[in-house]
């Protein structure tokens, strides 16, 4: 990690995000353990290991032979149990090089991601980035590895905002895409045409995205 990019990691923003549960409002394909509920799984499937309970678990998951020995609950998870996909997309378009303190938009966005990052990827999520102005300017695969916090803010330290915005034309191509549903975090100032976000939006929830 460059001196540069570390910048993004501060403190007092990952305490902030940290509060409030990171979690998708839906049930979608991918499970965070203890957060996330897969809507896959069944008997014939191949048993992974335990977790302690959380309200919201389904309780016919329940280990009841370990609850016995142990006086605790714990849950069974199975192969088909894996971790929430997240996706951030981060504007590095011109109006991203203004900002009225010290920071600009861009480099308070990419604190922003780069604190979500790591708290996603601390809770064993898989994370990626797309950075874009008109077009997709750097992805980086969604990876659920501690290690790949070094990739993405690499690529939001390799980034200058320049040029004008399509963010209908993005969110329709990761809409097409993105096969596999997951969570869509979108960090923008939305100086962009309204009726494209929303139309591209609208997108990503049909495609069974939680944005």
């Amino acid at each position: 990690m460059t001196h540069d990019s570390r910048r993004f990691l501060r403190p007092e923003e990952i305490s902030r995000i940290a509060r409030p549960e990171v979690r998708a409002r839906q049930i979608v394909e991918g499970f965070l353990s203890g957060l996330h509920r897969s809507p896959y799984y069944g008997q014939s499937v191949e048993f992974l290991q335990h977790r302690e309970y959380v309200p919201g678990d389904d309780i016919r998951r329940v280990d009841w032979k370990v609850w016995s020995k142990t006086d605790r609950y714990y849950v069974k998870l199975y192969q088909e149990d894996t971790n929430l996909r997240t996706t951030l997309l981060v504007d590095a378009s011109e109006s991203m090089q203004f900002g009225s303190g010290p920071m600009t938009r861009y480099e308070y966005g990419c604190t922003l991601a780069a604190a979500l990052a790591y708290l996603l990827l601390r809770q064993q999520d898989a994370v990626g980035l797309i950075t874009f102005d008109h077009d997709i300017r750097a992805r980086v695969p969604a990876r659920s590895k501690q290690n790949h916090l070094y990739a993405i803010l690499a690529a939001l330290d390799a980034q200058q905002p320049a040029r004008k915005t399509d963010l209908y034309g993005v969110l329709r191509q990761v809409a097409e895409e993105q096969a596999q549903r997951g969570m869509i975090v979108i960090v923008s100032d939305l100086f962009v045409d309204r009726d494209g976000l929303f139309r591209g939006l609208r997108l990503l929830r049909h495609r069974g995205h939680d944005v």
